[in-house]
């Protein structure tokens, strides 16, 4: 039901680098799949119950706003980060799973690093500059359309730190749902 058009899923699958018009396809899928919507509808909804940042008030208008805030905080997010500075850099912007050949603490630490290490192109680990520099251009962008009482030091300091930490734990999904999901369904089958 979640895509993840970001994922190496077999970790023993030969690396090939994607060429720089698939780091852009890549953007775009990530940016239109419906998911994306339903994902800044949540966000938006979540915001919007406690007047959290971006603080455009209440009610339905509001909302729209808010919706259309988490739109574009995601697309130019993606944009940033998967299109313009992975092909600059040189960077791959999938995450390639570790599976469950390594111990589970090892999975772990390995997914939460994975935002400030990323694949190069040619195959070596670096640090992530497309992530880094993406995520926090499309935060300073994000403040051309905040309302002016979610602009400022404090508030971007929040969401850096937030969008760090949903980046890393965001990699704990694809990092572990296949095994869960295998489990799931040997459950499934066995029973009578």
């Amino acid at each position: 039901m979640i895509p993840n058009f970001q994922t190496v899923d077999d970790p023993k699958t030969p690396y090939v680098p994607l060429r720089v018009r698939d780091k852009w396809w890549l953007f775009i899928k990530e940016s239109v799949d419906p998911y994306a919507f339903v994902t800044a509808a949540a966000g938006a909804g979540i915001s919007q119950i406690g007047n959290d940042d971006p603080k455009y008030g209440v009610g339905g208008d509001s909302y729209l706003q808010r919706f259309g805030a988490a739109q574009a905080d995601l697309t130019t997010q993606n944009f940033f980060q998967d299109a313009v500075l992975a092909s600059l850099f040189r960077e791959d912007p999938r995450y390639f799973r570790r599976g469950p050949g390594s111990s589970v603490p090892k999975r772990i630490g390995y997914a939460m690093s994975r935002i400030v290490i990323t694949r190069r192109d040619s195959g070596h680990d670096s640090f992530n500059f497309s992530g880094i520099m993406g995520m926090g251009m499309g935060i300073a962008l994000s403040d051309v359309y905040y309302p002016p009482r979610s602009v400022g030091g404090g508030e971007l300091e929040y969401r850096v730190v937030t969008s760090l930490a949903a980046s890393a734990l965001g990699n704990l999904l694809p990092e572990f749902w296949p095994d869960i999901r295998e489990k799931l369904n040997h459950l499934r089958h066995k029973q009578p």
